[in-house]
């Protein structure tokens, strides 16, 4: 039975921790940017070798007296225990991904690219084809990779004392069970609500109902194609900058702060938040495309950016680095939102048609939001199973009823976030929700324009992830945390 560390050793381990998230960070940061082609993990790992060896993960479990800090330190050891074992499929996955390419008509597409391919092709037939393609790559390079990762992270959970990786999480005071059952009564409650609000934001994108469209038809769906205009690559940067000095941000002066904007050939397409040092050195990564889909995740990366930035240094590794994620994601929301809220869109864009827009936008978060919860129930089932491949099957029908469309089988391992960050976001939405119902009830609907409300914010960006979603929420609104409220929102939207 392993012995309890002292206070020295947990602090020893903390200060590592800290070096060893700022590594791998730093690594996600060139790789993903394209700044460097490799994703090279296994040297960052033997330098911090201490952090996922066994016998350090039992031993901080044994030191867990009701001490958060030291849980999230004991979750972490655990994760990095795993991680070390998987590290080589994730590099090989990460350089596969990066260097795959598929020949459709003549064209040579990264695979990287094939689902932003498959969003800009107004063509459905070559939208199948550029489909079937990435699923072909998928199959046969990156399916064996996440397969053994997940076998092996299987093998080694029962080292850690859980005999699952759900259990795993249970003691790290996840929640899972009482989230599942708000998943169940989600899907419920909204199943009309998506039939019918659903089928007319199909056909209003690409003119095929829920029941006829195939899944190389959604992200055509989610493109938005026709609002374009009212989203420019060239005022993406200017309109950020602009809704943050409404709340008293100035983005351009923060020195803490890296803008990466340089166009490079194998730069992530999408806008990705990096932070290296919190709050010292937080990188946003943007390659302005333009479009709907580019504004939100720039606006949702940003909020990741700011509530690191704002972290204030004082807080202990745990309570900056690790601590509740639903936190970060639901900043992340909450600035992301903005860009369908109709008072934001007249305001900054002179948006035409802005609650039509809104309504759409809220046909997605319903997607998302059906989506997450039929992932979460699948993860709970998957990661519990004794034959990871035989829950193939269940991923197709449990997302098949969630969402009425069809998703492939072959993402049945590579759509399952590790540790249950499903359960995160699920969270972070209700947190949003239910927060950006108290900033309108106080400052009214366009709560984003004034400095109170901003000064609230960095108030609470600076507790970093001390606090949970739940904590924070119950203090400034006096609620519980309900997914159920995301339901009243996109009803209210409709």
């Amino acid at each position: 039975m392993a012995e309890p560390l002292s206070q020295r050793q947990l602090d020893d381990l903390s200060a590592d921790a800290d070096r060893f998230i700022a590594e791998l960070d730093e690594e996600t940061y060139l790789h993903f940017a394209g700044l460097k082609d490799g994703y090279e993990l296994t040297p960052i790992y033997e330098r911090h070798e201490e952090l996922t060896k066994l016998e350090t993960a039992l031993s901080v479990g044994a030191s867990v007296d009701g001490n958060r800090n030291t849980r999230e330190l004991w979750r972490f050891a655990c994760e990095g225990y795993l991680g070390n074992f998987v590290r080589d499929e994730a590099e090989r996955a990460a350089e596969l991904e990066a260097t795959l390419t598929a020949e459709v008509d003549g064209e040579e597409i990264p695979y990287r690219n094939m689902r932003s391919s498959i969003m800009n092709e107004p063509d459905r037939a070559r939208r199948e084809r550029l489909e079937r393609e990435r699923n072909e790559l998928t199959e046969e390079h990156l399916n064996p990779l996440h397969l053994r990762a997940a076998e092996i992270v299987h093998r080694e959970t029962t080292r850690l004392g859980a005999p699952n990786y759900v259990d795993l999480y249970r003691g790290f005071g996840f929640g899972l069970d009482a989230l599942a059952k708000q998943c169940r009564d989600f899907l419920d409650s909204t199943e009309r609500l998506w039939e019918e609000a659903g089928d007319r934001f199909f056909r209003g994108r690409v003119g095929l109902g829920i029941g006829e469209a195939e899944r190389w038809d959604v992200a055509r769906v989610w493109r938005g194609a026709g609002w374009d205009a009212a989203f420019p690559a060239a005022r993406m940067v200017p309109a950020l900058e602009a809704s943050l000095a409404d709340l008293g941000v100035d983005l351009r002066a923060q020195r803490n702060v890296e803008l990466d904007l340089e166009d490079r050939p194998k730069k992530s397409p999408r806008a990705f938040c990096v932070p290296i040092e919190i709050p010292g050195r937080v990188v946003l990564v943007i390659k302005p495309a333009g479009g709907p889909e580019d504004w939100g995740a720039l606006f949702h990366e940003a909020g990741h950016t700011e509530h690191y930035a704002h972290t204030s240094p004082s807080l202990t590794v745990e309570e900056k680095r690790l601590g509740d994620n639903a936190v970060t994601e639901g900043w992340a929301m909450l600035l992301e939102h903005l860009t369908i809220d109709p008072v934001w869109l007249e305001r900054r864009l002179d948006f035409p048609r802005p609650r039509e827009y809104a309504a759409e936008g809220a046909v997605q978060l319903l997607w998302m939001l059906r989506r997450y919860c039929a992932k979460l129930l699948y993860e709970l089932e998957l990661q519990a199973a004794p034959d990871v491949a035989a829950l193939r099957p269940r991923y197709v029908e449990l997302l098949s009823d969630a969402l009425k469309v069809t998703p492939s089988d072959t993402d049945y391992l590579d759509d399952v976030d590790q540790g249950f960050y499903s359960s995160e976001y699920l969270r972070a939405w209700a947190f949003e929700a239910q927060l950006r119902g108290y900033l309108r009830e106080r400052w009214g609907n366009a709560w984003f324009t004034r400095r109170e409300a901003g000064a609230l914010l960095r108030e609470l960006w600076n507790e970093g992830q001390k606090p949970t979603a739940d904590e924070i929420l119950a203090d400034v609104s006096g609620q519980d945390l309900q997914l159920e409220a995301v339901a009243d929102r996109i009803r209210e939207a409709l």
